[in-house]
């Protein structure tokens, strides 16, 4: 089996729940994203607070980010969306640029953490998905585990996809200032309203599903690869064969 044939699974899994007793099954996925939520969210906002702090900037330490309690970054909103759409966001975690010895690359530093920080809770998450895929039973709790960790996989990669997005306020707008020349980044940062309106719309119309979708899938390949020995090692066995 592979991480692709996994990621089937839990695909027809999710399609499942559009079938059968569809009010059940939605509340069992609305519960596992909210579950989500509660981690990946801190999860990559502490990330930023923790970057800022060891690169010099400690504003964000200072003002309780760099804490994994939801209650320290909780955007209502956001938090909906995360929810019930699938990609969200907490409040910014404030940076002051001065502090750092190298503003261009530390601030880059300081803004990729975030999104490095759920690509690696994918990358855990996505270990754990496959060891279900083979060992779990097939009782309504294993089931449960397994879409809770198929959308721990996702919505982390959800998150660090569309956190990369050279779109202030986003984290790859903070990227973008260290290989932009600064007249160019900040002529760019005066229409920051007008760009983020744009991109929300375009968002919102579904202009960007197909590129959104297409970098997801290449992360989940990429994530995929890189946990292939879960599949070597237990492909065999839950055959009833020996290990590969």
């Amino acid at each position: 089996m592979s991480g692709r044939r996994s990621g089937k699974r839990g695909g027809l899994f999710l399609n499942g729940l559009l079938t059968g007793s569809l009010a059940f099954r939605q509340i069992q996925l609305w519960l596992c994203q909210g579950i989500v939520m509660l981690i990946a969210i801190p999860a990559h906002e502490a990330a930023h607070a923790w970057a800022s702090a060891r690169l010099g900037d400690s504003t964000a330490k200072n003002a309780g980010r760099l804490t994994l309690d939801p209650r320290a970054h909780f955007d209502l909103f956001g938090a909906l969306c995360m929810i019930f759409v699938g990609v969200g966001w907490a409040k910014p975690v404030g940076i002051d640029p001065r502090r750092f010895r190298r503003p261009k690359r530390d601030m880059a530093l300081s803004a990729a953490a975030g999104p490095a920080c759920n690509l690696l809770l994918a990358y855990l998450s996505m270990l754990i998905y496959k060891v279900l895929y083979y060992k779990a039973g097939s009782g309504s709790l294993w089931q449960l585990l397994f879409l809770l960790c198929y959308c721990m996989v996702a919505l982390n990669i959800n998150l660090a996809v569309f956190n990369l997005l050279p779109i202030p306020p986003w984290d790859g707008s903070r990227i973008l200032w260290a290989v932009l020349p600064p007249r160019y980044y900040f002529g760019v940062m005066r229409y920051e309203r007008y760009i983020f309106l744009a991109f929300f719309f375009l968002l919102m119309a579904g202009f960007l599903d197909g590129p959104l979708s297409i970098a997801n899938s290449f992360v989940w390949g990429w994530l995929d690869k890189a946990t292939l020995f879960v599949d070597k090692a237990l492909w065999a066995p839950a055959l009833g064969g020996a290990a590969l």
